[in-house]
């Protein structure tokens, strides 16, 4: 831009008003530019060739400074403990063996800085309608009060967005466990209308036992969930919140526009709540865009409602998996009751699959054991006699009619004694 207005007959005080630079730099390169018999720019003089141009002392390699591969520096702080400063240290050495000039440390990191920008880009991804749904807690929360005690009581918020037309669900929950993880997710499909061909969660423990890049052990319960509805779950990478950036934005967005707005808000039940919450909700779904035309329910009844599929009927049964060690009773313990499986596995790690009504127990993935659920009581023993060692089966089994019959089978005198035995014994009672 100097050379541009002084070519063109600008004074160089003008000059200095226009581009905001200082005199003397103004001066020095009209001066370098008279030397190099420069009068005039072409298209292929960009600000890079001008300098080198002007300015060849100023280039790196004149200078006698080593120049450095920073696609290598790169790849190399990608590793696990790597450092730029353990990197400049290996630069500088490199340099003394070639006896060569090296960046100082500064420097350094000033340059590489420059090549890594290029990766700090982000690209705007195109979303496909219905391909997937994102999932999160939200960070904030909001509150009820105890009636009896009047304090307050957590609550916390699950957001469900659809990327492509950033229509949002959210509800609240009195905890963060797996059958509220899963019951957001069907109150969301049912919200929708529809599932998505995706689920993108987090890496919560309701949701992925094991974080694992290639292969994420999920969580049992989610993964029958996903199964009953037909479709499937990709967890996000490990601290990699642009893998589902949509939700990331709508639980900003909502933690603003819902959860700040009913802080002050004093209600004593749950229901109450989300009613509040989904009447905002309503408003923010209908609300038009400030920068394109339609709102969040606009776009999503007009282009994505169509690729979703619908909710599978009945309502998905809410399972709850747990492990537990078979006893030497061959019992297993769940909600202070107990359940029997078959006494070959006695001190055996086995899965429990729970529901309302069934008590499932599965070793290698296979079932092993089923009873029907104990409610209100505690203490109380679910026993199958196909579980029970002989001998225990046999004690069990001992009654008295057994005992008679089995004396019939022996003999008179065998009956005989029997009989007085048994009638002792019941006379003894009386």
């Amino acid at each position: 831009k100097i050379l541009e207005h002084y070519f063109n007959g600008m004074s160089q005080r003008t000059i200095q008003v226009v581009v905001n630079s200082s005199r003397n730099t103004i001066r020095e390169i009209v001066n370098r530019a008279k030397m190099r018999a420069l009068s005039e720019l072409t298209d292929e003089m960009t600000d890079q060739w001008l300098e080198e141009f002007l300015f060849p002392e100023k280039l790196p390699e004149s200078k006698g400074y080593m120049t450095e591969d920073w696609e290598y520096v790169h790849k190399e702080l990608g590793k696990k403990h790597m450092t730029l400063s353990l990197l400049h240290k290996e630069y500088c050495q490199k340099a003394e063996a070639q006896q060569s000039i090296p960046y100082a440390y500064r420097t350094y990191c000033r340059h590489y800085n420059q090549y890594a920008h290029k990766y700090k880009v982000t690209m705007p991804i195109k979303r496909k309608p219905g391909e997937s749904m994102e999932v999160d807690w939200a960070g904030s929360t909001l509150k009820l009060i105890d009636r009896t005690t009047g304090e307050d009581i957590k609550v916390y918020v699950f957001v469900a967005t659809l990327p492509y037309s950033q229509l949002n669900y959210c509800e609240g929950f009195l905890d963060m466990t797996s059958v509220n993880w899963l019951t957001g997710h069907i109150h969301a499909f049912n919200y929708f209308q529809g599932v998505t061909e995706l689920l993108v969660p987090d890496n919560l423990r309701t949701g992925v036992t094991k974080s694992d890049y290639a292969e994420p052990l999920l969580n049992e319960a989610y993964r029958e969930l996903a199964d009953y509805y037909q479709t499937a779950i990709v967890p996000t990478r490990v601290r990699k919140a642009k893998d589902k950036a949509s939700v990331e934005g709508a639980v900003g967005f909502i933690s603003r526009q819902i959860i700040v707005a009913l802080r002050n808000t004093q209600c004593f039940y749950l229901d109450e709540l989300n009613q509040l919450i989904w009447q905002k909700l309503e408003t923010l779904n209908n609300e038009a865009f400030q920068k394109k035309s339609g709102s969040r329910r606009s776009v999503f009844e007009e282009e994505e409602a169509s690729y979703l599929t619908p909710v599978r009927q009945p309502k998905f049964q809410l399972t709850d998996w747990r492990v537990a060690k078979v006893a030497l009773n061959y019992h297993i313990q769940i909600d202070r009751n107990y359940y029997s499986v078959p006494y070959e596995y006695v001190q055996c790690q086995v899965e429990v699959r729970i529901t309302q009504n069934l008590i499932e127990v599965y070793m290698n993935q296979s079932r092993i054991a089923s009873h029907k659920r104990i409610h209100l009581q505690v203490g109380q023993y679910s026993t199958l006699v196909d579980h029970m060692p002989d001998s225990h089966r046999h004690y069990a089994e001992n009654t008295l009619e057994n005992v008679k019959q089995w004396s019939h089978t022996i003999g008179p005198y065998t009956e005989g004694v029997i009989d007085l035995i048994i009638e002792q014994h019941v006379g003894s009672k009386r």
